[in-house]
């Protein structure tokens, strides 16, 4: 391991150091006059590649890095309405100012031609025209083809593979990163351009002070005034009668700016997810969660596959939110966002599953699932962005009315045990979150306000019929009562506070800050009907328990940026007091420990289209109040947990460190990234389960333990206009050792996987699109020690989605999933078809589409996979064949 960490560095600091020469100067006309926007090329001699590029500023000032081997190269300066000059220098730092000479040519046609991709300093912008297919309609269609985009199944868009900070339409953050919305309504009619706004720093005042790696999304309209949306009806023959409504208008003004959803459907569609957060800013904009409840409590759940969601998800929901924006001064300053979202889903899920336990048990599982969501959210934002000064205050509230079903079917196979568990949790939530963040300047400097409150409830009451039905090894049901019950009460409270002040000089920002952060836990539990060992104290099925950690600290933030260096570092000293009261086993706990827990990020540009960073940081962690309670908690209906009162208080130190050398080149359309990670994981608990008849209790153990990971992964893209061809590849290779207990056998478990994958997607014919994503895996699981294992699995997935246009406004689709899994003993087939045909009326840009999906009609999927402590294999219900009418449009 050490040398492949020290071949990588070579390597990476090689790449650093080799050739690095650095030209600027000015470019003015005959009359001394600035040229602005004039392009500044270095090239290899008698090569037609660019090697690296600058646009001069208003000044006429241009500075360019490049790397060759060459001991001379070609400098080119073009600028419109001047003579294009060439010059061969050498290759050396040096300065060289040029005076252009004037052509004005007579032009006798002209035509405009729109690049596909420009770039100017950090923005790279892509003509949205030039990705698109006639079966496109929305801004996510066209997004999944642009190269170094890719949007994720949730969503999230990624940029050379990192997730953007920022989603702006127009320069506005009205979505505050909820941006699915927009992304899967928004029509690619009304969008001119996506801009890439690469190391985005979205707080004004800290720009060019406080760098950021992070990437940004603007989209540009083709209005300023925009009024837009899209909407979809339909209606189609299933089980039972399949509905599908999309509503969606949008407003995009330059003083205000609003969108109104209303999404519902019963055939497979997770609309609901558009709510959630997918980009968080930074730090300075305070902070923002995605409200959850905290599930201790579960019923047993069926099964989910590897597939799209409308593959499997038997639901029926409805989804409404509301966002708005508006400007409150005449600046243009302050802002008012206001946002709220109501959900209504009902799930059904089944599933069968045999479960084999290295310890030798085997348990075949039927499970039959109802899960009811109902759930509301509001939130007030208030926020001035400017360069002398920054304001933001986010309140927002959640409250959960959910409640899951469970019919569960179980058998020993190996002792032939069968029991049949009827299984209900109700779990209402309410959550509450207020965040500040100010920074006023203050003479040179720059002073910093965070505070963050939180309060969050949950209660929950998990019970099972008839009380026969748990068989948890040394435990045994009242037979006398119907049904065991657990009812748990969890209250926390979360304080963050700090302030900070930051001075620059020469490009260096220095940011010392003190802070104190506080947060407390406490909870109520209660298991009934069921004995332990034959007698018990009713402690031992309770819990009364508060859980506590101040951490009061001390930091200093560095950071650095110039043209090629971008450097952010910070130095923390915590004191972490830890405290954890027991009163119902007369236990009180502390910790009571200073840690010191740095991080650092660097990155250097180097030739125009390279960059090259490494990070490492320390962390360390005390635990939550899930790993210090010692009352028994049915946290489902298999399985009970419970820690022993001696253990200590959990301690987690972790350290990690990566590199990243990434290579983006907007002028032949090729984007290039490679990664490397390391990390190192100690413990002083280690978890170890009891299983019999596939019923857990779970214990830990007070040992030293560690988990480490290591992992690379490359991935290479380029766009080919000649072709209309978007393409890419990928390779991904992790590898986890840790230390594991199961039965008290200790045993070390290595876990290695593979990936490799291959997209593209082509518009060179005018009757033919194709999309195509494929991805080979490999898993190797080896244990060693007590327990002893070696197992396998390989698996293959594909989408193919091809549209054919043989007559105007006429549209044949054909779409193609396959996921296929493959064991030494056992081979897993799952393919899914789909067909359509869509009619556009042109004049009114109306769609009328019959799609019948599923045609093959396959309703079971068929899966296995290799865990910590036992192998899997799964069959789980899918959606039947089913038939769609649907019309789509746009509104205006």
């Amino acid at each position: 391991m050490k040398m492949k960490i020290s071949l990588f560095l070579m390597i990476f600091l090689s790449v650093l150091s080799f050739a690095q020469k650095t030209v600027s100067g000015k470019i003015t006309d005959e009359d001394g006059v600035a040229i602005p926007s004039a392009s500044v090329t270095i090239e290899e001699p008698g090569k037609d590649a660019i090697l690296a590029y600058a646009i001069t500023n208003s000044k006429g000032e241009y500075k360019v890095t490049f790397t060759s081997a060459e001991p001379s190269v070609d400098l080119k300066v073009k600028a419109f309405n001047q003579r294009p000059l060439t010059k061969q220098v050498s290759n050396s730092d040096q300065s060289l100012s040029f005076k252009m000479e004037g052509e004005a040519t007579e032009i006798k046609e002209v035509q405009l031609k729109t690049k596909m991709i420009t770039a100017r300093g950090d923005t790279i912008a892509y003509d949205l025209k030039a990705f698109d297919s006639k079966s496109d309609r929305t801004l996510a269609d066209v997004m999944k083809k642009i190269p170094g985009i890719e949007v994720n199944t949730d969503g999230t868009i990624l940029y050379q593979g990192n997730a953007i900070n920022k989603f702006y339409v127009n320069g506005k953050d009205l979505m505050e990163g909820g941006y699915g919305t927009i992304n899967n309504s928004l029509p690619k009619d009304a969008v001119q351009k996506v801009e890439v706004l690469e190391n985005h720093q979205p707080v004004k005042i800290l720009q060019n002070k406080v760098p950021s790696d992070q990437a940004a999304i603007n989209i540009k309209l083709k209005n300023s005034v925009t009024m837009t949306g899209r909407g979809e009806v339909g209606t189609g023959f299933g089980e039972p009668w399949l509905w599908n409504v999309k509503l969606t208008p949008m407003f995009f003004g330059q003083k205000s700016q609003w969108v109104v959803n209303y999404k519902t459907n019963n055939m497979g569609e997770q609309v609901e997810n558009e709510g959630n957060i997918l980009a968080f800013g930074n730090r300075f904009e305070g902070r923002r969660i995605n409200a959850t409840q905290n599930d201790w409590l579960n019923v047993e759940n069926a099964s989910t596959p590897n597939l799209p969601v409308k593959r499997y998800l038997m639901n029926s929901v409805h989804y409404v939110s509301a966002n708005y924006l508006t400007n409150i001064d005449k600046k243009k300053e302050w802002e008012l966002k206001a946002n709220a979202n109501y959900t209504n889903n009902t799930v059904e899920r089944e599933s069968n599953s045999q479960e084999d336990y290295f310890n030798g048990t085997s348990n075949n599982i039927n499970i039959f699932n109802n899960f009811y969501t109902d759930k509301a959210k509001g939130e007030l934002i208030f926020t001035k962005n400017a360069k002398k000064g920054f304001f933001k205050n986010t309140t927002s509230f959640s409250q959960y009315w959910n409640a899951d079903r469970g019919i569960v079917d179980r058998r020993d196979t190996k002792n032939n045990i069968q029991s049949h568990g009827e299984e209900a949790l109700e779990s209402p939530t309410t959550s509450f979150q207020n965040s500040l963040s100010t920074i006023v300047p203050w003479k040179e400097k720059m002073v910093n306000v965070l505070s963050y409150l939180s309060y969050q409830t949950d209660r929950q009451t998990l019970s099972v019929s008839p009380s026969s039905y748990l068989k948890i090894p040394g435990f045994t049901p009242n037979t006398s009562s119907d049904f065991v019950g657990q009812s748990l009460r969890l209250k926390t409270f979360e304080a963050n506070h700090s302030a900070n002040i930051g001075f620059s000089t020469k490009g260096w920002t220095f940011t010392p800050e003190v802070g104190f952060n506080f947060k407390s836990t406490e909870l109520v539990s209660d298991l009934s009907n069921i004995f332990s060992q034959g007698t018990a104290l009713l402690r031992q099925y309770s819990n009364d328990l508060t859980y506590t950690t101040a951490t009061p600290y001390g930091s200093v933030g560095v950071n650095y940026k110039n043209d090629s260096w971008m450097l952010y570092a910070n130095f923390p000293v915590n004191s972490n007091n830890i405290k954890a009261d027991d009163p119902l086993r007369s236990v009180s706990k502390e910790e009571n420990k200073v840690t010191f827990e740095p991080s650092i990020f660097a990155q250097y540009t180097f030739a125009s289209f390279w960059k090259a960073s490494v990070n490492a940081n320390i962390n360390n962690n005390f635990g939550e109040i899930n790993t210090a309670y010692s009352g028994f908690l049915m946290t489902s209906p298999s399985g009970i947990n419970a820690m022993d009162p001696k253990n200590p208080i959990p301690q987690n130190n972790n350290k990690s460190a990566g590199t990243r050398l990434e290579y983006r080149n907007p002028l032949n359309n090729l984007f290039f990234n490679v990664n490397y990670r390391f990390s190192d994981a100690k413990r002083n608990l280690i978890s170890n389960p009891t299983i019999v008849s596939g019923y857990s209790v779970m214990g830990y153990i007070e040992q030293d333990n560690n988990v480490l990971t290591n992992g690379y992964s490359t991935e290479i893209g380029k766009y080919f206009p000649k072709f209309k061809t978007n393409a890419s590849v990928s390779y991904s290779n992790n590898t986890t050792k840790s230390n594991a207990f199961l039965d008290n056998k200790f045993f070390t478990n290595k876990n290695n996987g593979q990936s490799f994958g291959v997209k593209f997607n082509n518009t060179y014919f005018s009757w033919m699109s194709i999309d195509y994503n494929a991805r080979f895996s490999r898993t190797k699981q080896t244990s060693v020690g007590d327990v002893v294992t070696n197992a396998t699995t390989s698996g293959f997935n594909h989408n193919l989605a091809l549209f054919l246009y043989p007559i105007e406004n006429h549209t044949i689709g054909f779409n193609w999933d396959q996921i296929d899994t493959n064991t030494p003993d056992q081979k897993y087939h799952n393919g899914f078809y789909d067909l359509s045909y869509q009619f556009t009326w042109a004049k009114k840009k109306i769609d009328f589409e019959l799609k019948w999906i599923n045609i093959a009609n396959k309703k079971v999927f068929e899966n296995f996979e290799i865990e910590t402590i036992r192998t899997t294999f799964t069959r789980i219900q899918l959606r039947p064949s089913q038939v769609m009418f649907t019309v789509k449009f746009n509104f205006k």
